[in-house]
């Protein structure tokens, strides 16, 4: 066992301090403002069409680039957490968070708003893996549970709070305003972070492998641009020949590159100088756990962008209604986070897992029988529930699969979790949306009404979903507490 593992163990021995606590609400609140402002461009692209006088082409780059820019840093954090201290890599995510929250706000045009962007994710995508790296670190097994229930809650609640959040602020305010209400909360995130929050376990001295890093822009890069031009084109011809010909040409990039990008890294793991540490796939119940994670991931996000569109394309509602249909969910599942975690650290996995993936394949496959004239209370309804099935699946997800490495790869299985999640949220509402705005289109060219069309593509999307997440009924079953995790609270 190298050092880093000694001290990773020791600090897990004890009860979490109030240091640690206090480190652990810190990155909590900063990642719950990274993720809410990722959320809300989506619905500020319209008045962004119409303030900076561009296409809804170019206006979409502002979500497309960010997600990019996800795809190609997550994947270097793994190494970056082991590289340098937990203050150096806390004040680097949150500085440049600012920074790019401040160059977004004052913007005097579409170029300068677009490089905000982009800083502001390469700050964003350092957040989560830090978080759930330093969790690791510092909450002894026995505890685990309940810490990750409170990350399933920055997860849930934050992504549907950030359009309603927008709707409301769009409809009152310009867009500058959003910029505006989170750079203040990012700074001062900053200035305590860097006062309050002190370095945890060791650090390594391994040079950072530059092909590897290119090589991993180019292959989670490839990958999530190409999922991001499903369904991208709308009806114009030229428009779809040139979208399928980007798609084509960068999933093959995509795909070559990763992997050259695993070959690379099989090679150098054996030094410990890899930038991304594939031997944490020699635990099976990480593997199975970060693969149901992913399929959860894809039907969560997807379905978070598809229920909000035959909201408002098929029923009639208006954008913020919309978003309120689908808050009770988030708020339950912020709720319920806390309280599954300790169910976890008390029963195991499967108590908590093997309901709630039964809850959600329920739910979807429900909303295939969904109509023109659906009413509105049975989706709140509905929607809830759905959300109470992903955080009884979230949290003994996240909890179990980091929990079945060895210390010194938490970090590397914290970037992998979240890049999982970064590409199969990209792959959910592309593939959702697309088989939406497809079946729609197909429907309506046989003469059907708007709304019936409407509710006919949100059918064909949701049961996609639904057949796509009906193999989880078995992972569920099979994933497991890890053993360090079932002794309970060690012995003094």
């Amino acid at each position: 066992m190298t050092a880093a593992d000694n001290t990773a163990v020791s600090q897990a021995s004890a009860q979490v301090g109030a240091k640690e606590n206090r480190v652990i609400w810190l990155l909590l609140a900063a990642a719950f403002v990274a993720i809410l402002n990722e959320t809300t461009m989506g619905v500020a692209i319209p008045h962004l069409i119409g303030d900076l006088g561009i296409t809804a082409v170019a206006a979409q780059w502002l979500t497309t680039a960010f997600m990019l820019t996800m795809a190609v840093v997550i994947p270097t954090t793994g190494f970056l957490l082991r590289r340098f201290t937990t203050r150096a890599m806390f004040a680097t995510a949150m500085g440049l968070f600012s920074a790019g929250t401040l160059i977004a706000l004052i913007a005097p045009g579409f170029e300068v708003l677009l490089v905000g962007r982009v800083v502001q994710a390469s700050g964003t995508a350092i957040m989560m893996p830090l978080l759930m790296t330093t969790l690791m670190t510092v909450v002894p097994p026995h505890l685990r549970g309940r810490m990750m229930g409170r990350v399933s809650l920055v997860i849930s609640i934050a992504p549907a709070i950030g359009p309603t959040m927008a709707g409301v602020v769009l409809d009152n305010l310009t867009w500058r305003w959003i910029f505006a209400i989170v750079l203040p909360i990012a700074v001062v995130a900053l200035v305590v972070g860097v006062r309050w929050i002190h370095n945890l376990g060791e650090q390594t001295h391994a040079p950072i492998d530059i092909p590897s890093v290119l090589l991993s822009a180019l292959g989670f890069g490839g990958l999530v641009f190409g999922i991001s031009q499903v369904g991208g084109h709308g009806t114009d011809a030229a428009a779809e020949t040139t979208a399928v010909t980007t798609l084509v040409v960068a999933l093959t990039i995509g795909v070559v590159a990763l992997g050259a990008f695993l070959w690379r890294q099989v090679s150098l793991q054996k030094k410990d100088d890899a930038l991304l540490d594939l031997r944490i796939f020699r635990s099976g119940n990480f593997s199975l756990s970060v693969a149901h994670f992913a399929v959860m991931s894809l039907a969560f996000f997807g379905t978070l962008t598809a229920l909000p569109l035959y909201l408002q394309n098929t029923l009639g509602l208006s954008a913020s209604a919309s978003g309120l249909v689908v808050l009770p969910g988030a708020l339950a599942m912020g709720v319920l986070g806390p309280v599954i975690g300790r169910v976890y650290d008390r029963r195991g996995t499967r108590i908590l897992l093997v309901p709630g993936t039964i809850i959600v394949l329920a739910v979807l496959w429900g909303f295939t029988m969904l109509t023109e004239s659906t009413p509105v209370w049975i989706l709140v309804v509905t929607q809830t529930v759905l959300s109470i099935g992903l955080a009884l699946s979230f949290t003994p997800l996240f909890t179990a699969s980091l929990g079945s490495l060895e210390p010194r790869f938490y970090s590397y299985g914290s970037a992998t979790v979240s890049t999982v999640q970064q590409v199969a949220g990209a792959a959910g509402v592309a593939l959702l949306i697309s088989v939406m705005a497809s079946a729609s289109a197909s429907a309506a060219a046989t003469g059907a009404a708007e709304a019936a069309a409407g509710a006919a593509g949100a059918r064909s999307a949701f049961l996609l979903a639904a057949i796509i997440g009906t193999p989880l009924l078995i992972s569920a079953f099979l994933i497991r507490k890890p053993a360090d995790a079932v002794a309970g609270p060690p012995s003094h």
